[in-house]
């Protein structure tokens, strides 16, 4: 079983983060990473319409408000599997409520990423209808059993996430 917080740093503030990816663009399986047990479980199977739009992972030795691993939306042509750690650019984050507490989510694309020509570079790089994609996703993913109860806020800029980032450092140092 891999400790990602033991063999993995958060990353080199203002350079670059790792991001571990708990599931891969176009999954409907929700898995989450339990820090205890050290494994990846299944927390449930999602309806096929919340798929989702771009490969979701966390970022090791963090924690956000909502006590979990400060969570990353990895944008990449092709999702990336399960477990694999990717040295990430930060782009930007997403401001992000679920049940009532702030629930951010990194935007980042790999740092070598030759098929993208590496021309991601910030938010205003993503394309509108990837961005609406993904807020849409965030706003509706649990309409079905919980509805109302998730909000997207809006998007901060690169500055803004590692500020997120370097708060949530703080508080799994703690």
């Amino acid at each position: 079983m891999a400790d990602y917080d033991e063999l993995y740093d958060a990353g080199v503030e203002g350079e670059f983060i790792n991001t571990v990816i708990e599931i891969p663009k176009g999954s409907m399986l929700k898995v989450e990473y339990d820090r205890e047990k050290k494994t990846f479980i299944l927390d449930r199977v999602e309806p096929g319409i919340f798929a989702k739009p771009v490969s979701y992972g966390f970022i090791p030795r963090t924690t956000d408000e909502d006590g979990d691993a400060l969570d990353t939306l990895l944008i990449c042509e092709e999702g990336v599997p399960m477990g694999v750690v990717v040295k990430a650019t930060v782009i930007g984050v997403l401001n992000f409520v679920d049940g009532g507490e702030k629930d951010f989510k990194i935007i980042c694309v790999p740092e070598d990423d030759r098929h993208a020509g590496n021309t991601i570079k910030s938010l205003d790089d993503l394309t509108a209808g990837l961005k609406q994609q993904i807020e849409h996703h965030f706003n509706h993913y649990k309409d079905i059993k919980k509805p109302g109860t998730t909000v997207v806020e809006g998007w901060g800029d690169a500055a803004a996430a590692w500020k997120v980032i370097a708060d949530c450092k703080a508080v799994y140092a703690k």
